[in-house]
């Protein structure tokens, strides 16, 4: 995927440092942690090297993918499971920046989201296996905002659905096979995305809102809210199973289905034991597969560990802590992350047979505690501990005061050009009405003469 030797090697140190114990990864830590002099040679690699971005985003998938296939048991079942994850951002010149809905930030703020595909294998373990950053139509049509961010110029704007169809082909082109797909509710409403996973025959399970229309029986449309109130009155219709283990044990809710008038869509309705809360899953099928409720219930419920691969990404590999503006840049931290994820995931998918030693379950309320609880299995956090401490780090005396000097003297340079940057916007605001204005641009200071 590289041309030349150097940035392959520099992007072997970026991952390792991705995988070590550092608080904040950016150029400047990175490339103190890795050895290098100046973050010269880790920003270049993520702005400007020759290397193939995509091409390796297919080799961290196909090792994902290949790994944990081979740590599980063939009849568990393959999930695809697509979710968006943001990350705030300040100002205004990075890339698909905005102020948008992000769940990092529990509401409306200003930041980037990627769209991403995890592959999930049941009882195995999971990891994120493409990602396409969502772009707003307004910087795609604004030349300058293009060119200043980095954007391809054939880039066309796509909802996130359509980044999920995007994600899906790239894992098809691999060899990828899924027996579903899973998405929330902005891949549900998208029916481009429910029209292209069934022209690939492709099962899927996705969340759609109260409001979505079902075609029933009889010429009957109804939307799911009043589809359920007519159908689900009755207490045997619900089941109680288990969504998939949590962290603290079985996630168990009440499920209920109901047949649409194809032979291979259905509603798929979870149940809150407690608040009553529904869940509305509309779910396809292919003609020719086992279609029974139990299936149905693992594949939804095999949507939430890419939440849980975020989860590792961020505070473990620090997904959400690229420092770059620019399109590419980006596309490329997230890439180095996901194989810095893959290799910690693929580990604890192959131990965790050998390292889960737990207990057998409790079968009454007042059974008394195992004398040995035993260990859960190794996790993706716990096997990027043992690398660490079996691969420790160290840096010299000489190594440590140098960054110390470099990092105070650039940031006095930084400190006097923003100074001078204060006088020349003090100079505008005291000329105004001049026949010249001083612009600050991406940090230079440039004049620009107008009419």
């Amino acid at each position: 995927m590289f041309a030349r030797i150097e940035p392959r090697q520099q992007a072997a140190k970026y991952i390792r440092a991705l995988m070590s114990h550092l608080p904040k990864r950016n150029g400047w830590t990175i490339a103190e942690w890795v050895g290098d002099r100046s973050p010269d040679a880790t920003q270049r690699l993520l702005n400007r090297a020759s290397w193939d971005t995509a091409g390796a985003m297919s080799a961290v998938r196909r090792f994902a993918v290949t790994r944990l296939d081979a740590a599980a048991r063939p009849a568990f079942l393959t999930v695809g499971a697509l979710d968006e994850t943001g990350q705030e951002k300040k100002g205004t010149a990075t890339a698909g920046v905005k102020r948008q809905h992000m769940g990092c930030a529990g509401g409306v703020d200003n930041g980037i989201n990627t769209v991403h595909l995890a592959y999930v294998r049941a009882g195995t373990g999971h990891a994120l296996i493409g990602a396409r950053q969502w772009i707003p139509a307004e910087q795609i049509c604004d030349p300058v905002k293009a060119i200043t961010t980095g954007l391809p110029t054939n880039l066309a704007f796509a909802t996130k659905g359509e980044l999920a169809i995007g994600l899906l082909r790239d894992a098809y082109a691999d060899g990828v096979r899924l027996d579903f797909v899973a998405g929330d509710e902005v891949y549900g409403a998208c029916p481009h995305l429910r029209s292209f996973l069934e022209e690939h025959n492709q099962g899927y399970v996705l969340r759609v809102r109260s409001a979505f229309a079902l075609a029933l029986g009889a010429g009957t449309r109804l939307t799911c809210e009043q589809a359920v109130a007519k159908h689900l009155k009755q207490k045997r219709k619900w089941t109680i199973r288990s969504a998939g283990d949590g962290s603290k044990g079985e996630r168990i809710y009440a499920w209920a289905w109901i047949a649409t008038a194809s032979l291979t869509h259905f509603l798929l309705v979870r149940k809150h034991r407690r608040t009553g809360e529904l869940a509305l899953h509309y779910c396809f099928i292919p003609a020719g597969q086992p279609t029974t409720l139990p299936r149905l219930i693992a594949a939804a419920g095999l949507r939430w560990p890419v939440e849980e691969s975020f989860e590792f990404g961020k505070e473990l590999f620090g997904l959400d802590q690229s420092q770059v503006r620019l399109y590419e840049a980006i596309l490329r931290h997230t890439v180095l992350v996901m194989a810095a994820l893959a290799i910690c995931a693929v580990s604890a998918a192959a131990a965790r047979r050998r390292t889960d030693t737990q207990a057998s379950p409790p079968t009454k309320p007042d059974q008394a505690a195992p004398t040995d609880p035993g260990m859960i299995p190794l996790t993706v956090a716990a096997i990027k501990d043992l690398f660490n401490a079996a691969t420790t780090h160290t840096t010299s005396l000489e190594h440590t005061a140098h960054w110390s000097l470099w990092r105070r003297r650039h940031q006095a340079r930084a400190r006097w050009f923003h100074q001078r940057a204060r006088l020349a916007t003090a100079y505008t605001q005291l000329s105004g009405g001049a026949d010249e204005e001083w612009v600050w641009t991406s940090g230079i200071q440039e004049f620009i003469r107008r009419a």
